[in-house]
């Protein structure tokens, strides 16, 4: 078994930072689905991305490791 690694605040500032000012595109694909990405969740230990449903399941469980919270869903409601 390997063993659980402590994360530093500098190790975290720079995941958040790594990606948190790129916006999403339409190839960006969610992680549990396929669907078009609207929200990346930047962790401690890396990223990930979700559609607005899978986003809004996994919010909650996933806060705790959750660094920044990019959420561009407002463009599905834009014309």
């Amino acid at each position: 078994m390997s063993e659980i690694q402590e994360v530093t605040e500098t190790e975290q500032e720079a995941v958040a930072t790594s990606g948190q000012t790129s916006p999403l595109t339409a190839g960006d694909r969610c992680d549990s689905c396929g669907a078009q990405a609207y929200v990346r969740a930047t962790l401690v230990f890396g990223e990930l991305l979700f559609c607005l449903h899978h986003a809004t399941l996994n919010k909650e469980a996933l806060a705790a490791n959750t660094v920044h919270w990019h959420d561009e869903s407002d463009k599905l409601l834009a014309r």
